[in-house]
């Protein structure tokens, strides 16, 4: 599901989508690609129909308007288990220390 941006206050990011479309569910991820990174945002509330609020979880810094948005159509979810001891993450499961690590069990 695919929808647009139609307003940013800080990391508060309004989004639209086409009418008819499902909304994403309340805490699901978005994600935002700008130049060469992606920005991924979690939804917060459904404001009227076809329109989201959601919560920039990176700078959001160089967004703009009409900037395309795509739901992930699941929650932001982080590594969990033994494996992810010693590791460091961002705020979305990313491992910092070891970014090409990847984890096979995952808690959203």
């Amino acid at each position: 599901m695919t929808g647009k941006i139609i307003q940013i206050i800080g990391p508060v990011v309004d989004v639209e989508f086409p009418e008819g479309d499902k909304l994403p569910a309340i805490f699901h991820a978005l994600e935002v690609k700008r130049e060469n990174e992606r920005v991924v945002l979690e939804v917060v509330k459904h404001l009227e129909p076809g329109r989201i609020r959601a919560i920039a979880l990176a700078s959001t810094d160089g967004m703009h308007r009409g900037m395309k948005v795509e739901s992930l159509g699941k929650q932001i979810e982080v590594p969990v288990g033994s494996e992810v001891l010693g590791n460091i993450f961002d705020v979305i499961g990313n491992s910092l220390n070891n970014p090409e690590a990847r984890f096979d069990k995952v808690w959203p």
